[in-house]
């Protein structure tokens, strides 16, 4: 934000203080230089250089996968309870996007920065046509809620009701909360020329609270003060009466008893509201990682406190006199002030999802299913069965049980020498953590590079990597400025007569909550041209060493982008040359320029490309002349895609990445990462029949449109739905041998056979299962 000078006190306390509502009269429309007071629609020009790009707004783009969630809370076939779970989804999917992508875009506005965005548009003109369709989305959530959920809540047998619906004696216990729970939890903060403006949180419910001296009516007396609803309190206060719930939000509560708090004054409103603050932020390297880097990431935690505001969520009767202060205060205009018909913050809706009392009406998860490869998830010794053949794990349809079976047998090993791991993202009650902090007691050697930066995450993270720490684990904090986002896990057993590693490469995080509910894949082996490669990159990124050419491993920041790009160059040449060709890519988001005009150019070559890209595109697909090959669709359903595969098809000789890595900008230059080849044929077909079914569902996808905007595909007549998210529980490894992506692939062997030492062991209970 710019100025350090507040106006309100700019001409002297006595005079600010009588006049205060005067001066916010006084200041409208002068909250930022480009501001519009009233958000006009886009004009002729803009719109045509937004369609006109051949590259679509990463922004924008991600506004569209969230279209597509909301779609899902619009769906009648789904169980209200369901709908209201993506509801919740969308709202926290909303303050994340403002948090990191508006507040980014900020740090350009606010320091006069240069960005040239991918549809075209300068920093200025961008901003009006995000935040116009961040309104247009609002708006839909709202009309969501109110046309098509709200109305199914008493069939349900519950209901939201205001203060005016409660019976005598339920308000009397109201009143009885209020004044023994409530009450003493709220701290009105006022502020006048004596009072600086308050601290006000992000994601927090507050009310703007307006007061006059008893018996006046001059704006002359007036004093504003500001009341946070505590986070720690639940949103609902719930009655039950004999044939439905009642939730009574905790505002109308506060409302009709504020009086409470301002004594011998009139109080002339109170209004909701809840702000987002810029939570995006950059770290300078450090030399002393031990101290200067863990210190530096803390402060930068609590920075985002006072990050400036990008959005406020408001009720429609907001007192203008207070959105007045707001747009002075916060520098802010009409496009940050969102009015919300409905209900301020949907993600309070997990209350009502989660009482005891709708336990029932959950939809139920699947049991996962023993991996292909394996006839138990459970086995007796882990070790054996790594040393027979490479294992495919494909979650949440598989356990995440064998590989927290393999980290904890580890641990308790005497054969095992040393750990090796890489953190990202951990579960609240880490079992992962559990086991190294074992491993450690019983004298392995434990090396962990715990990534401090994963956002919204440091805190967790730093406290587990201490108590890593302090157990004599050795942690590393993380490479400079770079992320590391890999998930390698490398295990050294001292065999007697041999040493041998063990290995676990991912595409999703060593989380066992995630893993119920995200879609990944993970290879265990002990196949030595992994562990080779794996023992090399460790060294690299936690050492001082350049590597040489791994054998199976693809790495970032070094070598990623350049490898696709030259493997995407030899699919041309091959269709170029009359040879086959293909490409399919399975990932969470395609932004990086560099691979999007390659396969342009492999589009033009005659490649046919097929892109299965979850969240947001900035590849515009089925233009002339530029992408007409290229096909783009995305999966959003029960559970978040999470997989990446790279297929390229190699004249009928395919050769098939998974990892962590998405095609940005991000995943190859900012980031820590790696891909890993799948050299196994019976794994390697496994990549390719996620890949074939993703290609064909029916019931989950949605086709990308020239445009850019998306079109939900339908079950056509005489087609059998396809929904990958149960089809996986069922698909059997004769059906994965036997499928292909392009025409000319060979139909692949039947099903092999499986070793004795597999088919040991009894299945682990499953795990309560949680929703996103």
């Amino acid at each position: 934000m710019s100025g350090s000078t507040d106006p309100i006190y700019s001409n002297g306390k006595k005079g600010r203080l009588n006049n205060l509502f005067a001066f916010f009269k006084s200041t409208k429309g002068t909250a930022s230089p480009e501001d519009n007071k009233i958000i006009s629609p886009p004009t002729e020009k803009t719109n045509t250089l937004v369609q006109q790009s051949d590259l679509i707004s990463r922004d924008l783009s991600w506004l569209k996968f969230n279209d597509r969630v909301l779609d899902q809370a619009t769906n009648e076939e789904r169980n209200l309870f369901d709908r209201l779970k993506f509801l919740a989804i969308t709202s926290s999917n909303l303050d994340e996007f403002f948090t990191i992508r508006v507040g980014s875009l900020y740090n350009y506005l606010d320091f006069g920065k240069e960005r040239l965005d991918y549809s075209g548009l300068r920093e200025i003109p961008f901003r009006k046509v995000l935040m116009r369709e961040a309104h247009e989305f609002v708006r839909k959530q709202n009309d969501c809620y109110k046309n098509q959920l709200l109305p199914l809540f008493e069939q349900h047998g519950f209901k939201i009701i205001k203060l005016d619906a409660v019976h005598d004696d339920e308000k009397a216990a109201v009143e009885e909360y209020f004044e023994r729970t409530v009450y003493p939890m709220l701290t009105p903060m006022l502020f006048d020329y004596t009072h600086a403006f308050p601290v006000l949180l992000a994601k927090v419910l507050i009310l703007g609270v307006i007061t006059q001296v008893k018996g006046t009516s001059s704006e002359e007396d007036r004093k504003l003060s500001f009341v946070q609803l505590p986070l720690n309190l639940p949103r609902f206060y719930v009655i039950d009466r004999e044939d439905e719930l009642l939730f009574l939000p905790i505002e109308d509560i506060v409302r009709e008893y504020i009086h409470k708090l301002y004594r011998n004054v009139d109080i002339v409103s109170t209004n909701l509201f809840r702000i987002i603050r810029n939570g995006d932020f950059s770290l300078e390297e450090s030399d002393d990682v031990e101290s200067d880097f863990i210190d530096e990431i803390k402060q930068k935690i609590k920075s985002r406190r006072l990050g400036r505001v990008v959005q406020v969520s408001i009720e429609h009767d907001t007192n203008p006199d207070l959105l007045n202060l707001f747009k002075k205060r916060w520098e802010i205009d009409d496009y940050n002030i969102f009015p919300i018909d409905g209900f301020i913050d949907y993600t309070s809706f997990w209350g009502i999802i989660k009482h005891p009392e709708f336990k029932d009406q959950i939809p139920a998860i699947h049991p996962p299913v023993p991996p292909l490869g394996l006839d138990r998830e459970r086995i007796p010794d882990i070790f054996e069965v790594m040393r027979e053949r490479d294992i495919l794990l494909h979650h949440p349809y598989n356990n995440f049980e064998p590989v927290l079976q393999l980290l904890e047998q580890a641990a308790e090993d005497p054969k095992v020498l040393s750990i090796k791991l890489t953190i990202y993202r951990l579960a609240k009650n880490s079992r992962v953590t559990e086991a190294l902090l074992h491993a450690a007691e019983n004298g392995k050697h434990v090396a962990v590079l715990f990534e401090v930066k994963a956002r919204f995450d440091e805190e967790n993270n730093i406290r587990e990597a201490q108590r890593l720490q302090k157990a004599g684990c050795f942690v590393i904090y993380g490479i400079g400025l770079l992320k590391t986002h890999t998930k390698l896990l490398l295990i050294v057993r001292n065999e007697g007569n041999r040493v041998l590693r063990y290995a676990h490469l991912s595409s999703g995080n060593y989380n066992e909550d995630t893993s119920r509910l995200y879609t990944d894949t993970g290879l265990l082996t002990s196949n030595e041209k992994y562990t080779e490669d794996i023992s090399e990159f460790f060294n690299v990124i936690t050492g001082h060493s350049i590597p040489s050419e791994y054998q199976n491993l693809i790495t970032a920041p070094r070598y990623m982008r350049d490898k696709l790009v030259e493997l995407i160059q030899q699919e041309a040449k091959n269709a170029q040359a009359g040879l086959k060709s293909g490409i399919c890519i399975k990932i969470n988001s395609l932004e990086d320029r560099t691979t999007i005009l390659e396969l342009y150019k492999a589009s033009e070559a005659g490649v046919p490309i097929k892109l299965i890209v979850r969240g947001m595109c900035c590849l515009r697909p089925q233009r002339v002349g530029l992408s007409e090959n290229i096909t783009v669709r995305s999966l959003v359903g029960d559970f978040l895609e999470h997989s990446r595969i790279f297929y390229f098809h190699q004249n009928g000789d395919p050769v098939v990445y998974g990892g962590s890595a998405d095609a940005m900008v991000r995943s190859f230059d900012k980031r820590i990462e790696s891909l890993f080849k799948l050299v196994d044929p019976r794994v390697r077909q496994e990549a390719i029949h996620i890949l074939y079914y993703s290609l064909h569902d029916n019931v989950n996808a949605y086709e990308m449109q020239e445009d850019g905007s998306y079109i939900k595909c339908e079950i056509k007549e005489g087609t059998e739905p396809l929904n990958v998210h149960e089809a996986f529980y069922t698909v059997t490894l004769d059906q994965v041998m036997a499928t292909h992506l392009f025409e000319d692939e060979p139909v692949r062997p039947s099903r092999p056979e499986v070793p004795e030492a597999i088919a040991t062991g009894e299945l682990t209970e499953t795990p309560d299962e949680t929703q996103v």
